[in-house]
């Protein structure tokens, strides 16, 4: 057997636009090797969200290419792999070879909006709350049921279901397995219970047998010879997963502190936080699944804002999204942090319109003036998003749920962000993960080494005085504007705790 000192772990990340991996020594915090590829999405009028499954094979042998050199004779000296990816996500595969006959349609595809709609006036509120403590139907049933019913001939028992995280486990396992984060996200799985169900399935008729197993706690499967000669690598060595991102992003940051609050503030913002036993909580959006660290419930908190939101924001301010545009928005933050104080953007943007239901589309500006620049808007959306961040987890830091937050993801390397999340937080302390976009890579190999899954955290220091009280004004503000606009709308409630933490 190697000493530890001569073991490497490889973390993989299969992301909404990136395909992420890193390589970390036994023991150590610090990454040997990393590379980073952009997987390119196919969007279409009509919300169509797609990715070729052609392209994502190719980026991965690259990445792998890439990092042998990096490596060189160390390669060899990898001894457990990690697989987590983003879940919800849907491919139609061949169960045999595992051949994609579909692209893999995205979780935030919006095509199936209207089959959404129209399963969820089949069942009242308290069925879908029985089921996946969610008050409405998952959006990847609708989305099965649309696939259902615009491609019928897809549906046979010599075909499986997959995500993301399913399709690259089978490459480099031959087995297949799902995350409890994907079943529940395409409704085969009864979060109450923790188990896969066929009650959902029956609603669309489809069988359970047209998905994965589900993956037990930790386990691994071995590298399938198929998978070593893909990789390079001796077969049998351990494959941990898949698992989902959120919970891989969360055993990054779970030694953080007693009770984290991690927030990846990436493509979607979500929260990421255990409800130990006795505690109960609930919101329209939270999804639950068993905790892969400690004990209690992984709730994983979707927030109705995201990057989206600020690629726009960027896009429409200053022209672009590129690292030039980035530093140009750093600039104009130095200058001043909040918009006016009558401006405020309540950053849905991604949601069903308020008017028009078949409509997707719920971001509202709210005190434009005519002598207001376009930076002002930019500062605007930015404010909205870290208020929607607060309002969305304020009974967390209220009743004392949570002790600290964890920030990482591509807005968190924004030194506007961390200033306004900080003194919407404080006295809370709020952390940020240097270089965090590889902390789901990283968390993806928890079941090795605890200690190699976590990310390096930096503190982030107390606003001063004057500043932190105009960011509280300025929510506050929000508030009022919220309640005011999207008061009566149920999908906006924010996470509510039932029963104070002793």
């Amino acid at each position: 057997m190697a000493s530890k000192r001569n073991i490497l772990y490889m973390g993989i990340d299969l992301g909404t636009t990136d395909l992420k991996i890193c390589i970390v020594g036994a023991r150590q915090q610090s990454i040997r090797a990393q590379v980073v590829r952009r997987l390119p999405v196919r969007c279409s009028e009509n919300g169509g969200r797609e990715q070729s499954l052609e392209k994502l094979d190719r980026a991965f042998r690259e990445s792998i290419g890439e990092l042998k050199n990096q490596l060189g004779d160390d390669w060899k000296k990898i001894q457990g792999i990690g697989v987590a990816a983003q879940a919800g996500s849907t491919i139609i595969a061949d169960r045999r070879s595992g051949k994609a006959i579909t692209p893999m349609i995205l979780w935030n595809d919006g095509r199936a909006h209207e089959r959404i709609h129209r399963l969820s006036l089949l069942k009242p509120r308290s069925f879908w709350r029985k089921h996946t403590l969610l008050e409405m139907p998952p959006a990847g049933l609708g989305r099965l049921l649309w696939l259902k019913e615009s491609r019928p001939e897809l549906f046979d028992e010599k075909n499986i279901h997959i995500g993301a995280g399913e399709y690259l486990y089978f490459k480099l396992t031959g087995t297949w397995l799902q995350d409890a984060g994907n079943a529940l996200q395409i409704g085969s799985y009864d979060a109450a219970r923790g188990e896969l169900t066929q009650s959902l399935f029956d609603l669309i008729e489809v069988p359970l047998s047209f998905v994965a197993p589900l993956r037990f706690e930790h386990q691994t499967t071995p590298l399938s010879k198929s998978g070593a000669r893909l990789l390079g690598l001796p077969d049998g060595i351990p494959i941990a997963g898949p698992y989902w991102d959120q919970e891989a992003g969360f055993m990054s940051a779970a030694s953080a502190s007693e009770r984290p609050l991690q927030c990846s503030l990436g493509t979607a913002w979500v929260g990421n936080f255990i409800l130990p036993k006795g505690l109960n909580g609930k919101s329209p959006y939270q999804l639950v699944v068993p905790a892969p660290v400690h004990s209690g419930k992984l709730v994983v908190q979707p927030l109705l804002t995201g990057n989206t939101a600020w690629d726009w924001a960027l896009r429409e301010t200053l022209g672009s999204e590129d690292k030039e545009t980035l530093q140009q928005a750093a600039n104009i933050f130095k200058r001043r942090l909040l918009p006016p104080r009558g401006l405020k953007v309540i950053p849905w943007f991604t949601q069903q319109n308020f008017f028009y239901q078949t409509e997707i589309g719920a971001g509202v500006i709210a005190g434009l003036r005519a002598d207001m620049n376009r930076f002002e808007i930019l500062r605007a959306v930015a404010a909205g998003m870290t208020f929607e961040l607060r309002r969305v987890f304020d009974a967390l830091k209220q009743t004392g749920t949570v002790d600290s937050l964890v920030l990482n993801g591509g807005a968190c390397q924004a030194i506007y962000f961390r200033r306004l999340i900080k003194a919407l937080f404080s006295p809370v302390p709020v952390n940020w993960q240097p270089g965090g976009g590889l902390a789901v890579s990283k968390g993806a190999i928890c079941a090795f080494d605890p200690i190699a899954a976590q990310t390096r955290i930096r503190q982030i220091p107390e606003s001063r005085h004057d500043e932190s009280e105009d960011i509280l004004r300025a929510y506050e503000t929000y508030l009022n504007v919220f309640e005011r606009v999207c008061g009566s709308i149920g999908a906006g409630k924010a996470f509510r705790i039932h029963k104070r933490l002793t």
